[in-house]
This record gives C-alpha cells, sequence and structure tokens, in this order.
C-alpha cells in the first residue's frame, strides 16, 4: 500500500471515531490554535495562542507539544492524536485533561480570571449568566479554580440525575 493510500485509510478510519458535532468542534479547537490560518500546528502558533492567553511556556515545552505529532500537524493528525488520548480514558480523566491543556506549571489551579477569560473567549462563549452560574459550583479559593475538586463535582453530579 503506498503511503498516501495509507494516509487516506488512516483519515477515513479516524473520522468514524468521532460525531460530526466532535469533529467540528474540533475543527473550530484547531482553527483556534492555528493562528497564522496555514493549516499546520507548529511552535509558532502555539507560542502566539498561548501568548493570547497571557503565558509564555518555553520553547522545549511547545516543541515538546508538537513533537507529539509522528509528522506535519495538520487537522487529521489533530484528530488522530485526540482519539489516541481519548481511547481507553474515562469522561472524568477527559475533563481533566482538557483542564490540565491550561495548566502550564501542572499545579491543579487554573487562576479564577484565566479561566473566566477562558469561558468567555474560546469555543463556545459563555455569557455572563452562565459563568455565575457556573462560579457557584466552581471550587474555587484564593482566586485560583481547583479543577481535579470541580470535574468530580461535574462526574458527581452527573450520577445523581441519572
Amino acid at each position: 500500500m503506498s503511503d498516501d493510500k495509507k494516509a487516506k485509510a488512516a483519515t477515513s478510519s479516524v473520522l468514524t471515531k468521532f460525531t460530526q458535532n466532535q469533529i467540528q468542534e474540533m475543527k473550530e479547537a484547531f482553527t483556534m490554535i492555528d493562528q497564522n490560518r496555514d493549516g499546520l500546528i507548529d511552535v509558532s502558533d502555539l507560542k502566539e495562542m498561548y501568548s493570547n492567553l497571557g503565558l509564555s511556556p518555553q520553547d522545549k515545552t511547545l516543541q515538546d507539544m508538537v513533537k507529539e505529532a509522528p509528522g506535519q500537524l495538520n487537522f487529521t493528525m489533530f484528530l488522530s492524536l485526540f482519539s489516541e488520548k481519548l481511547s481507553g480514558t474515562d469522561p472524568e480523566e477527559t475533563l481533566r485533561q482538557a483542564f490540565q491543556m491550561f495548566d502550564a506549571d501542572n499545579t491543579g489551579y487554573i487562576p479564577e480570571e484565566y479561566m473566566k477569560d477562558l469561558l468567555e473567549n474560546m469555543g463556545d462563549n459563555f455569557t455572563k449568566d452562565e459563568i455565575r452560574q457556573t462560579w457557584k459550583e466552581a471550587p474555587i479559593s484564593g482566586g485560583k479554580v481547583d479543577y481535579n475538586a470541580f470535574v468530580a463535582k461535574i462526574k458527581g453530579k452527573e450520577q445523581e440525575d441519572a
């Protein structure tokens, strides 16, 4: 099988792992990260994205992120990486990992203002009311959101509703 056919087979198989809705959400996430809109995510895109969020991780950290892809990090590779990361993880771990992406120092906390900014300005933007409602439930102390406790609370609440 040629490399081109292998790539097409990999593309079609990764697309079947996600719903159309999830693919659309992933595309929005990819587009937010691909700052220069060239269809690839590289260190400069990550640096720009983090800079927009008021963060500046070291270049080595960003290079390590990009190196997780065995080749150019286009949208299909982005989906493949997410598919690998999500397979075998439970929804609670997936949620925790999503929060960890915004915790560059791996502290277990995200500053309250930073999280509020993320909710208001990235993906499906939260309204002021939605943020107020979220903040009623969020475990916040000292201006920081304890996202591990938050994930546990979210998951516990889901089980009660079932």
